[in-house]
């Protein structure tokens, strides 16, 4: 279990038309993150929100912006994002063909540097740069809406995931975003997760301030779950 759990609650779910509030609202709640997803209507069947919108965010925010480009070709648009003031971006290892030159470029704009990896691509997937990303992202939904069901299968995904960090050296941390709940959040936590991201958990809530804090206390409530173990 992470002494060191982050809460990313993700502006997916929220108000876009009072945005700077629903950020207000879960960083009085403790968030850690405010997580972006960004979307074009190709990687995924929907589009979102685009630079000009995290550049007001980021005027807003006083928490770093954990920004997810769910693009296609996404070193494309990077330097635009950081720019905007994206602290951490993460990118699919299904959407570009050079993921070592992308993850340089991310940390080379000065970000902290992310991959992602759908429910449908295998862990062992990432060996390659298993020693080069900052965080992983492991995707525990199809990406592309919020409020989706969590897929069981994403706990063991977690734990197959820290294990291949470990063995290469790299303590980087493992976010998980999709379907995160109070009831699944202590699981992950015990299986590797150190940042959960969650949308209509917290913005779906009648007091998103209240969820944030009851999802990190989730996450960190241990007594009753069992290690997970790799099958």
């Amino acid at each position: 279990m992470s002494d060191s759990l982050r809460i990313a609650p993700s502006i997916l779910a929220a108000d876009f038309a009072s945005l700077g509030e629903a950020i207000r609202t879960v960083e009085d709640g403790g968030a850690d993150l405010i997580h972006v997803d960004i979307m074009d209507g190709h990687f995924v069947p929907q589009v979102s929100i685009g630079v000009p919108v995290v550049a007001a965010l980021n005027k807003v925010a006083t928490v770093p912006l954990d920004v997810h480009l769910m693009i296609t070709e996404p070193e494309r648009q990077i330097e635009a994002y950081v720019k905007a003031g994206a602290s951490m971006v993460s990118v699919h290892l299904e959407a570009t063909r050079h993921i070592h030159r992308t993850l340089s470029m991310i940390r080379a704009l000065g970000a902290t540097a992310g991959l992602a990896i759908n429910p449908g691509t295998p862990v062992s997937a990432l060996e390659a740069v298993a020693g080069q990303v900052d965080y992983v992202v492991v995707m525990s939904v199809n990406p592309g809406y919020a409020g989706q069901t969590f897929i069981p299968d994403s706990i063991k995904r977690v734990q197959e995931t820290r294990l291949l960090l470990d063995s290469q050296g790299n303590r980087a941390p493992i976010e998980v975003d999709g379907g995160i709940t109070h009831s699944n959040a202590s699981r992950l936590v015990n299986a590797g997760a150190e940042i959960l991201v969650a949308a209509s958990a917290i913005y779906g809530d009648t007091d998103p301030a209240e969820a944030t804090r009851r999802l990190r206390a989730a996450g960190l409530d241990t007594l009753d779950n069992e290690k997970v173990e790799p099958k």
